[in-house]
Order: structure tokens, then sequence, then C-alpha cells
């Protein structure tokens, strides 16, 4: 798929073979005009009018990593989709609003997401919901000197939480360092010693979860790292790095990777070297049925990874009123009519309930004034997140999702994971 513009009026996004194009549907852009006003106040910014307001996305909807960016449009096109569907959207300046998006392709390249952001930056009110570190630091600085809203992203890179550093930013996932942090605490309490080999992606995403990971074991003397390695985010095969790791005779391995295909790879590879260690895998990277189930993960004793919202591959998924609600506008409005494989999806439709509370509460339609709106939520559980998580937007080097529950592989899906050695 090439890098060409996807246009839609967030109810336009196809589904196949895992990946999703958005095509155009032929409705007036949401672009903000000179007369457009708050009852006469403050001119309206690029992007919204008293009708529409356009958000957009750059992500990867081809490449590699198309099945979690592909995930990252559908979610946030199936919840406006069904409001747009209601009538739209009640802003806090009176005014009712549809949400329309626009997203292109990126292939997770960072040139290519800054073309992209270049594109769109004066038509679209804000950018949201893309996936990828090196992809949103792309055009980071060039946002903040646009003053263009760089929004509920999906890195988790905690410049884009900083607001000294990034003041028209804001990250939407756990920072990398809350997970690897989550992991090192549960795997501390452990009764038992081990040692752990560790291979990360040599960027902020690979680093951060190895901060996080060795803050949370120092001091602990029944954990020693005894290797660690790093990769390239464009690599094709990390054979080499693993034959060495599993010479190591680690009996856990910290595997800080966002590259679909090699954790596939890279579970098979350890298998074939007969090193079977338990596993740390990011939320990003450890789908059930995308990832584990190809890569024969049932072989190890342990694969552990970390979660905010709920798994819709899970059996009681569809049970529940909100998870029955998000499949049925999956299908509906953004033409994904199976089960997704990838968290994304789920993240992405938490990112459109979260944007509606911030909108509930803009008194005038710029981008200031819902950049203020956005940093004061506190407390709100969007749809489909896990008991004792929330959006808090409030805290100053802390993304919109800040708390998780570190889960463990049971074949299936995940369970809760109280303790290392239960």
């Amino acid at each position: 798929m090439s890098t060409n513009r996807r246009r839609m009026r967030v109810a336009s996004v196809v589904a196949g073979i895992g990946i999703v194009a958005v095509l155009a549907a032929g409705c007036a852009r949401g672009g903000g005009s000179p007369d457009a006003t708050d009852g006469g106040g403050a001119p309206a910014s690029p992007g919204i009018t008293d009708e529409s307001i356009t958000l957009g996305i750059t992500t990867p909807l081809s490449g590699p990593t198309a099945g979690p960016g592909t995930c990252t449009v559908a979610g946030i096109t199936a919840y406006f989709g069904a409001r747009n569907a209601e009538g739209g959207v009640e802003f806090g300046d009176g005014q009712t609003r549809t949400v329309e998006i626009d997203a292109l392709d990126d292939e997770y390249d960072p040139q290519k997401a800054k073309a992209n952001y270049d594109q769109l930056k004066s038509s679209v009110f804000a950018m949201t919901a893309g996936l990828g570190t090196p992809t949103n630091r792309a055009w980071r600085e060039a946002a903040i000197a646009d003053e263009v809203p760089q929004v509920l992203i999906m890195t988790g890179d905690p410049i884009f939480s900083d607001t000294a550093e990034s003041p028209w930013q804001l990250g939407f996932v756990p920072i990398y360092q809350n997970e690897g942090g989550a992991f090192g605490e549960l795997l501390a309490g452990s009764a038992e010693d081990h040692k752990v080999a560790i291979l990360s992606q040599n960027d902020d995403y690979g680093e951060g979860y190895v901060e996080g990971f060795k803050a949370a074991i120092e001091g602990a003397d029944n954990i020693e790292v005894v290797k660690e390695l790093t990769y390239e985010a464009t690599d094709t095969s990390v054979d080499a790095q693993l034959t060495e790791l599993a010479g190591s005779g680690a009996d856990v391995f910290f595997n800080a990777m966002s590259i679909t295909p090699l954790v596939i790879s890279s579970l098979q590879k350890t298998q074939e070297l007969g090193w079977l260690p338990s596993w740390f895998l990011p939320s990003n990277t450890s789908s059930p049925s995308a990832i584990l189930e190809p890569g024969g993960a049932a072989a190890f004793p342990g694969v552990y990874t970390v979660a905010f919202a709920q798994s819709a591959a899970a059996p009681t998924f569809a049970e529940s009123e909100d998870g029955a609600a998000f499949l049925e506008q999956m299908a509906e409005y953004a033409n994904y009519p199976d089960v997704p494989a990838f968290p994304h999806c789920v993240w992405s439709y938490q990112i459109g309930a979260t944007l509606e509370q911030v909108f509930g509460e803009m008194t005038e339609p710029t981008r200031e004034n819902f950049m203020a709106a956005l940093r004061d939520v506190s407390g709100y559980t969007a749809p489909l997140m896990l008991e004792g998580s929330a959006v808090d937007t409030t805290q100053d080097g802390q993304p919109a999702v800040s708390t998780v529950q570190v889960q463990k592989y049971n074949g299936k899906g995940y369970a809760p994971a109280e303790s290392w050695d239960e």
C-alpha cells in the first residue's frame, strides 16, 4: 500500500487481511473559516467550523506494523461514527459538531510521518491517535512551532507528557518506564532467584522499557541481569542476538520489541535454540492471536505483558454491554467485522471517548482552548478500561493513562498475575 491520502468522514475504514484502508467519503473538510467563531468570540482555529471538526492521524497503515497501525484509525472511527450517526458531539461552546478523520499512511517511517504532518497541519484541528515513537518524534518540534495539538498519541515516550518540553503534546498510553517497572516489581517479588537476559530496540522505546525495569529491580538480591543486547527497528532478523542471549543461562527474557514479525520469529527462534525462558513483552506486541499463537508461545513457562484496557479477544468481552457496543460499532462504522487482534483498536476507541469529554469542556473553537480543556481531565473511566485504570491528564510527566496491570498468558488469552510464583 503506497503512502497516499486516505480521507473519510469517520465511518469509512475498510478492513482486509489485517489492513485498514481509509477511503474517501466525499464530504467537505472541516477547515476553520475566518468567520467561524464562538458567538462572535475568538476566531476559530483551522479544522473546525460550527458544524464539524477534523482530526488528523499519521500512522502505519501498511508495512510490518500495519496491524496495530490500522487499529489506531479503526477504533476512533467506530467511536465517532456512532456519535455522528446520533447527530454529532456536543461541545462546550453550545455547538453540536460531527467529527471527521483525515488519516495518512506513514509506513512507520519517520520521514513519511513528518511529510504527512506537513500535509495535514493547516486543515486539521488537531493530530491524534497515531502509532510510534520515532514517527511521532519526527514532527514533534514542528507541531510545537506551529502550535498544532499532537495529543493522545500511541507512544510511551515520556517526552510527550512533559509539559515544559512538549506544550502541545500529550501521550495516551502508559510510558514505557511504567510498563517495564511493573514487570520488574512483579519479578522482584518472586521467592526464587532469577537470571535475566534483555533484548531491546535501540531507541527511546527500548531504552524506556529497560530503564523502568532496572529501576524496579534495583536492590533486589534475587535478580541478576546476565546479558543485554540491542537491535535496530529496521532489522529483519535478530537471530544472532538470540543465539548469544540463549547462551547466558537466563531463565527470564525481557524483550522490549515493537516490530510484530520480529516478535513472532523471536518466539520461534528461541524454541529452535532450546532456550525456554519466561518472557516479558510490551503491551503493543503481545497479541495472543496475532503474535503468541503463531509464535508458539505456549511452549514457554510464562509470557507476561501489561494492560489497562479490556481485550476484545477475551471470551466474556462480547457479553458485556460496552464490549458488544464496541464490536457492533467497529463493524458498522469502521467496516471492521473481525474481533481485533491488537489492543490498539480498543485504545483508539478510548481516545475517541476521551476527546468527547474534552470537546464538552471547550468554550471556544480554538486549539488553545482545546489544550486547556485536555489538561483538565481527571478520574474519567473510558469505555473498556480495566478496573483501577482511568484517564487523568492533570499529572505533569505522565500520559493520559499511567496505570497498568501485569498479566500472564494462559494459552488463549491473559489473566491477571498477582505474583510471579502463582
